[in-house]
């Protein structure tokens, strides 16, 4: 092969990783619906309960950079509706749960219905905004103005 040829093949290979990670980063911490829904038991998370409206099952750990700042915001969004609880699980920890739920990056963050059953799923840092919008659809709560 040519000096040319070999140039061509690195930009060719260039051009398409920058194009799967351009795809990736824009799938990344967009909701997704269509998920096979899952009843999930409080006890098996090591939680008493779930929330009587949702829950928001946060995955984390404790090297994750972005996992602070979303258990925050889920944190803050929980005491903003009634009924809503936060629940966090460290994956270093339970590698079971992680390995059950196909968490493949942290944060992972799961949006339960009131009967336990994962209605939306984000993979990454989930917006503030979009999350609120998936409680209120879920919870029946009016959209803010």
């Amino acid at each position: 092969m040519d000096f040319v040829g070999a140039l061509i093949t690195i930009a060719a290979l260039l051009v398409l990783t920058i194009g799967i990670g351009f795809v990736m980063r824009r799938l990344e911490s967009r909701p997704r619906r269509h998920i096979p829904h899952e009843v999930v038991e409080p006890h098996r998370l090591g939680a008493e309960a779930l929330g009587d409206a949702a829950t928001l099952l946060q995955f984390s750990t404790e090297m994750c950079a972005r996992c602070p700042g979303v258990h925050r915001t889920l944190a803050s969004l929980a005491a903003e509706h009634d009924g809503v609880r936060h629940l966090d699980i460290d994956v270093t920890d339970r590698p079971d749960i992680a390995r059950h739920f196909h968490v493949m990056q942290t944060p992972t963050t799961l949006i339960l219905d009131r009967h336990g059953a994962v209605q939306t799923r984000f993979g990454g840092a989930p917006s503030r905004h979009v999350v609120d919008l998936e409680l209120r659809r879920l919870t029946g709560t009016p959209e803010r103005v």
